[in-house]
């Protein structure tokens, strides 16, 4: 009779277990679907991440590492998602990774995730990033590679935000990939190359006069032109 008692306190246990994560679920659905409504992100991350405890989905931790990286919440993003290159990765998981790898200076494994993308679904605005990221951890070819890519696919409704002003503005992605070019072009030789990476600034700001940092860039590079050739003036 003890026995029979035992294991009906365990199944009533385990019956008012299930009852009790059911109401939570139902509970966070909604409060989940009324912060939808009312546009709080706090309030759909608190009720995504419960939701994702009670009922542990792939697609609902995606979304959830997305919404983290919309705000600009890079670690939380990475620390919900990961950061090892998986081969079954979503599109949106891929993204995640790369976009917040980037945002916390990890540039040699944001790369990875970019390559993914990239192999996933070719495009301008992909190769731009990689061209970026290459440079800057001194992988030329492979830079110029999608540098190339770019100046070749790019459309003219494809746009590049820049944000070194104090107001943010807009130019056409292919003049930010000549941008990136001039650069390369200056990078193989910086002394031999300067008037061929002016020429590359000056036709980029004939389609984008407003792009300021080709203008500061090409500034530079006279400045240093002009250093060289009084250098050589007194030798």
């Amino acid at each position: 009779m003890k026995k029979i008692l035992i294991v009906l306190v365990i199944a009533f246990g385990f019956q008012m277990q299930a009852q009790t994560n059911s109401d939570l679920i139902k509970h966070y659905e909604a409060y989940y679907k009324q912060m939808r409504l009312q546009g709080d992100v706090q309030g759909i991350i608190n009720a995504m991440t419960h939701l994702n405890v009670l009922v542990p989905s792939e697609s609902r931790q995606d979304t959830l590492a997305y919404i983290y990286m919309s705000e600009g919440k890079y670690v939380q993003a990475l620390n919900t998602i990961g950061v090892v290159k998986m081969s079954t990765d979503s599109d949106i998981a891929v993204e995640v990774k790369a976009v917040s790898l980037k945002a916390v200076k990890r540039p040699d494994l944001a790369i990875e995730h970019f390559n993914e993308m990239f192999k996933r679904n070719p495009n301008p605005l992909v190769a731009y990033e990689l061209a970026e990221l290459n440079m800057q951890t001194n992988k030329a070819e492979e830079a110029q590679k999608h540098i190339d890519f770019g100046i070749a696919n790019a459309t003219a409704e494809m746009k590049k935000a820049f944000y070194e002003t104090q107001t943010p503005y807009e130019v056409p992605l292919k003049s930010a990939f000549m941008y990136l070019n001039a650069l390369s072009v200056y990078n193989k030789d910086k002394t031999a190359n300067i008037d061929a990476a002016v020429d590359i600034l000056d036709a980029t700001l004939k389609d984008a006069p407003n792009f300021n940092l080709v203008q500061l860039s090409k500034t530079e590079l006279l400045r240093q032109k002009q250093v060289l050739q009084a250098a050589q003036a007194k030798k």
